[in-house]
């Protein structure tokens, strides 16, 4: 059929299309043409079918990839921890062929990896264009910070204090007791530094790579920690292998001190050896501090990997330490006294070990600190818990991993001493509770499970709390267009056509008028600072008497006669651990939650 309608012809089928028909054509194929064209220009309506299927499909991917990463490292730092585990705990124990070399070795091993990783961090990752968009201002706060710093100090000396001891041993040990604090030495001041400028990273490139090194970062903190806590625990409490009646034996007679290194065929070249291995003993606390803080620090860093956070939604709070005076002499006081009792304690126990009666009179002097010191912090918990019943803040609603982790670990940690009490409670309460001084630990373990579930709620509730907006200061400035009584707006008009000029408000006086009418602090405001310093206190003192080696729990023997030794000693170097950690995650929960009142 010819497409020229006007004149029917053959032209199509002789295949020699006329004039009309090949213009026909060539107007179908021009209006075809545009069509497609109209097709692909952005913004027509059959433009967004293409990127429609492309933008969830890059969405899926994008989500896929994650989940991926996140998984892979979680099962990354898992195995490490339980790989771990087994050579800390088969290490141990002197009939396991586990020795202390080749869980050392494996700890080298790690302590590289991450030093490598953590390096490629600072050098490559954070260096990179847009790696870092977005910084989260609560995952390290200058106050955690400064306490890793600490931390870290001291457990450089720590280790400074191993290669010292160990290098005694080089003719008859092995090399790698030394290698070990080297190594450990170098991985300190490279994750101090790591964490100090980058803790507040939200990486938004190599998202994989970073979340695999931070969690093997964490598994190695971890496992450093496991490591520490079990040389302190073998050497507070390991019973001893001579075939003799203990039965008799009480306090710390049961136990011997097992040194990491050497044995009696073994001698230290040098006449130091001793002093130094007692000299980083006492810091083995602050070693194990530092890996919790870096732990927890790590951990913020990995929820951050690709998080979007406002810049501006962190308010800066100032920290007035004048604000506050009855809680922190209070406090000061209640430690001072607990330093006293438990430096007498410790050198008493150690003299009268033999002595039972002299040994009950340090334990009673023990147990009574502890219990006055247990009461007030219960006491001063109840009435900051009473203000926040008046307090008429709003509780904040914004999801942020610090603040959940802070949370999750004062629960987990606390679970440790609630253990301990309750142990403590039932062989007490089964056994009759015969004597003053099973009254007294069953009292004490009672007002401890009472302390402990108290300032939990408190931080906890404190924590989710929005700070208080302080009053900005008003700027009082002469109106002339206010009436004042007996006076006509015709008169005030007058007056401010007058060509006398008046008052200029300087800098100076703005800043003397801006302190003269600074408001008072709020009752409740001060009471809740003054809850909080006093218990930041009280936490410290009841983390340096355990931290640094008192072990009433072994000094009396009503629980290790009930429960067996091998069982108690189970309970108390599982729980304690936990428990010292408590008391210190305690004070930097507190210091935020006195900051934010």
């Amino acid at each position: 059929m010819c497409l020229n309608t006007g004149i029917p012809c053959d032209c199509l089928t002789d295949g020699n299309p006329c004039e009309p028909c090949r213009m026909t054509v060539k107007d179908r194929e021009r209006e075809e043409a545009e069509l497609s064209n109209d097709i692909n220009v952005p913004g027509r309506s059959g433009s967004t079918c293409e990127p429609e299927l492309n933008i969830p499909l890059n969405g899926v991917l994008k989500e896929r990839s994650r989940h991926l990463g996140i998984m892979l490292s979680v099962i990354i730092c898992l195995n490490i921890l339980i790989l771990g585990c087994a050579l800390v705990s088969g290490s141990a124990y002197k009939d396991v062929n586990i020795s202390s070399s080749d869980l050392q070795i494996f700890l080298i091993v790690l302590l590289l990896l991450t030093s490598i990783w953590m390096v490629y961090y600072v050098t490559f990752t954070a260096r990179t264009e847009n790696a870092i968009a977005y910084k989260d201002c609560h995952a390290g706060p200058i106050w955690l910070r400064g306490g890793l710093v600490l931390f870290g100090l001291l457990t450089i000396i720590m280790d400074i204090f191993k290669i010292a001891s160990y290098v005694g041993y080089l003719h008859c040990d092995s090399a790698v007791k030394v290698a070990f604090p080297v190594v450990q030495l170098i991985f300190v001041l490279v994750q101090t530094y790591f964490l100090w400028i980058h803790a507040m990273d939200c990486v938004e490139l190599q998202r994989n790579i970073t979340r695999f090194g931070l969690m093997l970062t964490l598994s190695t903190n971890l496992v450093v920690w496991m490591t520490a806590v079990t040389e302190e625990s073998l050497h507070q409490t390991t019973v001893p292998e001579y075939p003799s009646n203990t039965t008799k034996l009480s306090g710390r007679s049961l136990y011997i001190n097992r040194a990491g290194y050497g044995d009696d065929t073994c001698k230290c070249s040098h006449t130091s050896c001793s002093l130094f291995k007692e000299a980083y003993y006492y810091l083995y606390p602050f070693n194990i501090e530092f890996s919790l803080f870096a732990s927890a620090m790590t951990y913020i860093m990995w929820k951050n990997v690709g998080r979007v956070t406002e810049e501006h939604g962190h308010r800066k709070i100032k920290f007035r330490p004048t604000e506050v005076f009855l809680g922190p002499v209070a406090g000061v006081l209640l430690v001072v006294a607990g330093l006293a009792t438990f430096i007498v304690y410790e050198m008493e126990i150690l003299k009268y070990n033999r002595d039972e009666d002299k040994k009950d009179k340090v334990l009673m002097i023990h147990f009574v600190m502890n219990i006055v010191i247990v009461t007030l912090m219960s006491v001063s918990t109840v009435i900051g818990c009473a203000i926040y019943q008046v307090d008429h803040r709003e509780h904040v609603s914004d999801k942020n991993p610090t603040r959940s982790l802070d949370v999750g670990l004062l629960v987990g940690a606390s679970l440790g001493q609630f253990i301990i009490s309750y142990f403590s409670i039932v062989a007490m309460a089964i056994t009759g509770a015969k004597g003053y001084l099973n009254g007294l630990n069953l009292a004490w373990a009672i007002l401890m499970v009472i302390q402990l579930g108290l300032q939990n709620y408190f931080i906890i509730e404190g924590l989710h709390r929005e700070p208080f907006h302080e009053v900005q200061p008003i700027s009082v400035l002469a109106n002339p267009y206010v009436l004042q009584p007996g006076k006509d707006m015709s008169i005030l008009e007058e007056s401010d056509m007058d060509t006398t000029p008046g008052p200029v408000l300087t800098a100076d006086c703005l800043h003397n008028l801006t302190v003269e009418h600074r408001p008072k602090l709020l009752w409740k405001r001060w009471v809740l600072k003054e809850v909080c310093a006093f218990l930041l206190l009280g936490n410290v003192i009841l983390w340096i008497m355990p931290a640094f080696g008192a072990r009433p729990q072994f000094d009396h023997a009503t629980e290790t006669e009930f429960y067996q030794f091998n069982m108690w000693a189970a309970v108390v170097n599982v729980g304690l651990p936990f428990g010292i950690f408590y008391r210190m995650h305690s004070v930097a929960s507190l210091f935020e939650v006195f900051l934010t009142s």
